[in-house]
């Protein structure tokens, strides 16, 4: 069934199936993002410890930074993290169009996949999720970087821990509205029980852009950036004050 909006899609669901219908996948999801958040950030902190910015002093923050390196290397990361989370995101596809209760459960899903296609189930759609998470953490730790220099050097009385608040949720929309048109096509040939490891992908960019256009690929935007902001503030948030609490406490010479 197509829905024709959030709010539509949402009556639907809970008149059809009970509102905890709208917690499928929460399993998957939640195991995904943990190894995908440790993935992502360990190796974009890796690369940049490995191809340090010569533009940038560690004793000035307040330095432009090069604004090509932090977008490559975010590439570099979401290829490296969409290994990590393909798995749990095609289980999360597959289980989040279960209708009814029979068969809904993650692990009734994960076993019909193993049944039915084998270990390499768990990577059908692998050019999508390299698609997605490619474009998604270049503009992501790109737009970060870029988002921290432009209110220090524009707002430069605003704290540091509000900076990295904005600039992790300015980061996570911007990043969003560069992957969605990638993110549409994924969803849909990771939910589908006939999709290959890799070659399903364009032939379904393909079909969303003759029967839908181009605004087929951005369904769902809208709620998508809603959570985008605060999701990705946290992060970025936790991330770097978890950083200086190690920095500062447990490895200071």
């Amino acid at each position: 069934m197509v829905y024709t909006g959030v709010l539509q899609a949402t009556k639907k669901t809970v008149a059809e199936e009970g509102i905890a219908a709208l917690w499928k996948g929460a399993v998957p999801t939640a195991m995904g993002m943990a190894a995908e958040n440790a993935m992502a950030f360990g190796v974009n902190e890796a690369l940049k410890r490995a191809f340090p910015d010569p533009s940038k002093d560690s004793s000035n923050i307040n330095a432009r930074p090069d604004l090509i390196r932090p977008f490559l290397m975010g590439t570099i990361t979401g290829c490296c993290s969409a290994l990590v989370l393909l798995p749990s995101e095609v289980v999360k596809a597959k289980t989040q169009v279960v209708v009814g209760n029979n068969g809904a459960s993650s692990s009734d899903v994960y076993k019909r996949m193993l049944r039915k296609q084998g270990v390499k189930s768990l990577f059908c759609g692998l050019d999508s999720q390299l698609m997605r998470d490619g474009s998604f953490y270049a503009v992501f730790f790109g737009g970060y970087e870029l988002f921290c220099y432009s209110f220090r050097t524009y707002v430069p009385s605003m704290p540091e821990e509000l900076n990295y608040f904005l600039s992790g949720g300015f980061a996570g929309m911007l990043g969003w509205a560069v992957a969605m048109p990638f993110d549409v096509p994924k969803t849909n040939v990771q939910s589908r029980w006939d999709t290959k490891v890799v070659g399903s992908y364009f032939p379904e960019m393909a079909r969303i852009a003759k029967e839908r256009g181009v605004i087929g690929f951005y369904s769902g935007l809208g709620p998508t950036l809603i959570r985008a902001f605060p999701a990705n503030a946290a992060l970025f948030l936790g991330v770097e004050m978890g950083k200086k609490f190690f920095d500062n406490l447990l490895w200071k010479e």
